[in-house]
């Protein structure tokens, strides 16, 4: 049992403490999903009963989970149900804050140096200094995957009939995106000897290395570019700006280039702005490189989800950002075993080029074909006759 308590401890006290953390930030979520689409203010007035329209008590009445279970999912005072919504986001966040905890922190998936030894450093004092960089790290990834999961959630809602990612969500994300780009340039928490092996074997382009050597190195996977400008070096904040700048500018840019090919080929708008102002905010939180792939996997994943939508219903735009915020997810998750393959690619000026050239061509007939085989809107009216 003390062997348990020691290995284990902290990482079951900072899991516990992550799950509270999520549940109170999925409360507010769910406050912010049912008013940002509306336009409604997110602060003002507090949570009340949208059949008695009556106020919810702080206490008892609004613990997260606690309270929807302790009440049955009614309201105490006109016995209203709740939707099993509330309770579900609540419980979504909480335990993917727990996920990004165990995984990215204690786990160390994607096997970053400045995080190889969290779980021996990780004490159970939160104001520690050798905790900071650990809890500004699991800050970030928990602050992206709030925002990922307001954006989904307010794309899956249909206000005036339309499904929209209010601008308010991407442009507060990008501008804390980049926050954090500037504070925690590349290759933060690890040292620059660390992230670039080829220091230690006296290379200089390092940005040509093999696969294997060009791993995820930091809270940033990859810098913007290789070689680094000599006013921008590793570590500074001019590095981390542009590093944010550059994620911020190819995710939007991305999006509104597959638009514009989209709607040229469906005769028709087939997504909302709100996508490609998404993936600017997730740019600015993961740099560009990550953000091109994660585009790549969001958009594969809202294909599929969107498929029977975009053949049967003409007329209106795919609700895409749950699977781009999916992707994203994915993108970032999964990083190292995306960076052997991506690594070539990214670093070859004449390989972005033909890259993002075929999956132009490669977008624009996918859409002429799906444009081809929709159905055509019914008649009414004078066409009828």
């Amino acid at each position: 049992m003390l062997n348990f308590f020691l290995n284990y401890g902290p990482m079951v006290y900072f899991s516990i403490c992550a799950f509270l953390f999520g549940a109170i930030l999925g409360s507010y979520m769910n406050v912010v999903v049912a008013r940002l689409p509306y336009e409604k203010s997110v602060f003002w007035p507090g949570s009340r009963c949208g059949n008695c329209l009556q106020p919810i008590r702080f206490f008892f009445d609004n613990i997260p989970l606690f309270s929807y279970c302790w009440l049955r999912g009614r309201c105490r005072t006109c016995k209203a149900r709740f939707s099993i919504q509330y309770f579900l986001v609540e419980l979504f966040v909480a335990v993917a804050f727990v996920g990004i905890l165990l995984v990215e922190i204690f786990q160390n998936t994607n096997r970053i140096p400045g995080l190889a030894n969290a779980s021996r450093d990780l004490s159970y004092r939160f104001v520690n200094v050798a905790n900071a960089p650990y809890f500004a790290f699991f800050l970030q990834r928990a602050t992206l995957v709030w925002l990922l999961t307001v954006a989904a959630l307010c794309d899956l809602k249909k206000v005036a009939g339309l499904h929209t990612i209010p601008f308010s969500i991407p442009l507060i994300g990008t501008t804390i995106g980049l926050i954090f780009a500037v504070c925690f340039p590349w290759p933060w928490p690890s040292s620059p000897a660390q992230a670039m092996p080829v220091l230690q074997h006296g290379f200089a382009d390092w940005w040509l290395l093999g696969p294997g050597d060009m791993l995820k190195s930091g809270l940033y996977p990859w810098p913007v570019w290789g070689p680094l400008p000599s006013w921008a070096p590793a570590g500074s904040w001019r590095l981390g700006l542009l590093t944010g700048l550059a994620g911020a500018a190819a995710g939007t840019f991305l999006l509104r280039a597959m638009r514009f090919l989209a709607q040229r080929a469906l005769g028709r708008e087939p997504m909302g702005m709100g996508d490609a102002d998404l993936m600017m905010m997730v740019g600015a939180f993961l740099g560009w490189q990550p953000v091109v792939i994660a585009f790549l996997v969001g958009g594969v994943i809202s294909l599929f989800l969107s498929l029977p939508s975009l053949v049967s219903n003409w007329s209106r735009p795919m609700p895409f950002g749950p699977g781009l915020a999916l992707g994203a997810a994915v993108t970032w998750l999964g990083w190292d075993f995306v960076a052997p393959y991506a690594h070539p690619l990214f670093f070859q000026k004449w390989l972005i080029v033909i890259f993002f050239g075929g999956c132009g061509v490669l977008t624009f007939f996918l859409m002429f074909l799906l444009g081809s085989v929709r159905k055509s809107p019914p008649r009414t009216g004078d066409q009828a006759k």
